[in-house]
Order: structure tokens, then C-alpha cells, then sequence
């Protein structure tokens, strides 16, 4: 996959305005503000191909990218509190919409910020994942902001923190550094890019 080429596809706000998928997609969930759109841009080494705001819960629509034959999709955050009742049933149709469509899903990547335990919404959304069987992998990004002490000490709790944690692939993120950037660049090309387009079967001796 040509990781240089991605371009802004399109953006919708209610579940009955998306059009049928028909690429392979990869979706980014996660709380307002924990960095989607930072690492749509660190993937794609764009800066301002996904833009970036210091207001949480300012997206509310499903932004979509294109790069060669896969769709990406950021979700609006979810865990805003200053959002209306009729603001939040309009977030809950459009993320259950968009997830539960027939749509070609290849995984979701649920970002979890890692200075923190998972909040009750990323445990929800992880456990709405399992529950409808939805392939998915966990981020953990912000990882720059913690000295050693404090990531070992994170990640000594996550397996008491997230559910079914052995099953689960945990991906560490840094917008600064650049760490996991290859590691997903890999899983998403894995799950999303005929065999043949990347790169020769490894299968002569």
C-alpha cells in the first residue's frame, strides 16, 4: 500500500445519509480528544490530512479517507459530556448505523489513551465490539507522556483493566516518536491488501 496517497473521501452526520461500502474498510474509535486524528495523520504522514482540534467532542460525523483500494473511517469521539440528549441518540444511531451496516469491516482500532485506565466508555465500546463480533485491535496512544516508570506501571494493570486481554492485539502509539506507526501500517495492510499486491509469497526455499 502506497501510504503517501490517501485523500479525504467524504463526511456524514446521520446513519441514513452513508452509502453502501464498497472497499475494504478500517474504522478508528475512541473518547473525544484521545488522538484520531493524530494518527490518521502520523499514518499517512500528512499533517492536516484529518484535522486536529483541541475541543473535544467537536466531530461529529463519520469522516472517511481513501487511500488505493481501502476506505478509512473516524468515528466521532465518544465520552463528550457536554452534548444534548438528541445530540447523543444522533452519535449512538450514527456509530450503531455505521458499525452494524453490511459493510466490509476489516477491524476497528479502538484507541484508549495510555496514561489512564480505560474509561467506562471504552469499556463499553470494547465490549459492544465483542458482542457483535466486530474484528477490532487496541491503540494506546500518548504513550510519549509517560517516563518508563509510569508505562510499565500501565501496562502491569491492563491485564486486570480490559476484558479477554490475552485474545486482544495492543498496539502502543506515539505521535512524536513514530513508535507503532510501522506495526499498524502492517496489521492494516494484513487484513485489508490482496496477498499478490503485498509483496511476493514468502513460499520459495
Amino acid at each position: 500500500m502506497n501510504w503517501n496517497i490517501a485523500e479525504y473521501a467524504a463526511s456524514y452526520g446521520t446513519a441514513s445519509q452513508l452509502p453502501k461500502g464498497t472497499t475494504p474498510e478500517i474504522a478508528f474509535a475512541g473518547r473525544s480528544n484521545v488522538g484520531k486524528s493524530t494518527l490518521i495523520n502520523k499514518l499517512f504522514q500528512r499533517k492536516n490530512l484529518a484535522r486536529v482540534s483541541a475541543v473535544p467532542g467537536k466531530t461529529a460525523t463519520i469522516n472517511f479517507y481513501r487511500c488505493q483500494d481501502v476506505t478509512f473511517a473516524d468515528l466521532p469521539g465518544y465520552g463528550y459530556a457536554k452534548r444534548s440528549q438528541s445530540e447523543l441518540r444522533r452519535w449512538q444511531d450514527l456509530i450503531n448505523g455505521y458499525l452494524q451496516d453490511e459493510r466490509d469491516i476489516r477491524a476497528v482500532l479502538l484507541l484508549i489513551d495510555m496514561r489512564h485506565p480505560p474509561t467506562k466508555n471504552d469499556l463499553q465500546m470494547l465490549n459492544f465490539l465483542i458482542d457483535i463480533e466486530m474484528p477490532f485491535a487496541i491503540v494506546l496512544t500518548k504513550a510519549d507522556k509517560l517516563n518508563k516508570t509510569e508505562r510499565t506501571a500501565r501496562l502491569a494493570a491492563l491485564p486486570k483493566e480490559l476484558p479477554q486481554y490475552d485474545e486482544l492485539h495492543i498496539t502502543i502509539f506515539s505521535s512524536v516518536t513514530g513508535e507503532g506507526v510501522q506495526e499498524l501500517r502492517g496489521l492494516i495492510e494484513e487484513i485489508t491488501v490482496p496477498v499478490e499486491e503485498n509483496g511476493e509469497e514468502e513460499n520459495e526455499e
